[in-house]
């Protein structure tokens, strides 16, 4: 009998809740059908459960190899494993965005371990990025399967830290097209102007916010989530007053693929320089690093 048989669909795209099971317990083939699971529904919840620090690395590593997170320290414990946040400490992610995208390689999933939650607010919000696009038209789809998009770790402080993912990648588990660009780290579109890569970029950041493609979570203590972090963006709902307090592993990440074709060319200014010129140094610079 599957450990996972009391599941509870959230939302009709994205999240679920399953009862009635202990993580500790999870094998290498419970771990394969929870995976399968979670390529459905992208975001699982789990309450009530008792899991050790040690015990949270070992679940996360029936998944993959671990990281801890590149550039911010963790304000209480001190695991090289586990990413640590505290609102106290200023850790409240209140921006739409895919972990790690700034790598070459970014982060494949993520589990969090819930550890102190306000009386009142403090939810988390995930977005299905597989609805989102399939829900834009076949015209604008078209588009965003041929472009691709710098991003940068300049949310923490590394603005030198970069790399260029397809607007559309590939999902390497279901093959279907997500939506793969967020307002955290993704900075411009690499074969549009600026105006361009702007305007288009404001509208896709929005888009993936619209509540059809939402789950929103209200925390529990002890509940852990793991979410696909291949399909998905999150959000923090940063209306609460107290501490709040979460222990995270990350899966290291596979290669982003594109959907479809790069079919364009990099932009370029043809040696015309000018006030607005500016906007495009740091994509000038990032290709020039590449050559």
């Amino acid at each position: 009998m599957s450990l996972f048989a009391q599941l509870k669909p959230i939302s009709p795209s994205i999240g679920a809740e399953i009862h009635d099971v202990d993580l500790k317990d999870v094998d290498d083939v419970s771990a394969k059908e929870l995976k399968e699971i979670l390529s459905k529904y992208k975001v699982l919840f789990f309450p009530n459960q008792d899991l050790s620090i040690e015990d949270h690395v070992a679940f996360g590593e029936k998944f993959g190899e671990l990281q801890g997170h590149p550039h911010i320290n963790n304000p209480n414990i001190k695991h090289p494993k586990i990413f640590e946040l505290a609102a106290s400490s200023g850790g409240i992610a209140d921006e739409w965005h895919t972990d790690l995208t700034f790598q070459e390689q970014p982060a494949l999933l993520s589990i969090l371990h819930m550890v102190e939650v306000p009386s009142v607010g403090g939810d988390t919000m995930w977005t299905d990025l597989v609805a989102a696009f399939k829900a834009l038209s076949k015209p604008i789809q078209d588009m965003c399967i041929g472009l691709s998009a710098l991003h940068d770790a300049a949310p923490h402080l590394h603005p030198e830290k970069m790399t260029i993912h397809p607007v559309v990648r590939r999902h390497p588990d279901t093959n279907e097209p997500v939506l793969y660009v967020n307002e955290h780290f993704t900075r411009r579109i690499v074969e549009l102007g600026h105006e361009e890569s702007e305007h288009l970029l404001s509208f896709l950041t929005s888009w993936v916010q619209k509540p059809e493609f939402l789950v929103r979570y209200k925390w529990q203590k002890n509940t852990i989530a793991m979410w696909d972090n291949r399909a998905t963006q999150h959000y923090v709902v940063n209306n609460f007053e107290g501490e709040r307090i979460i222990q995270r592993v990350t899966v290291t990440g596979d290669k982003v693929e594109p959907f479809g074709k790069l079919d364009y060319d990099a932009w370029n200014a043809d040696g015309k320089f000018s006030a607005k010129s500016r906007y495009d140094f740091q994509l000038m610079g990032y290709l020039d690093s590449q050559k």
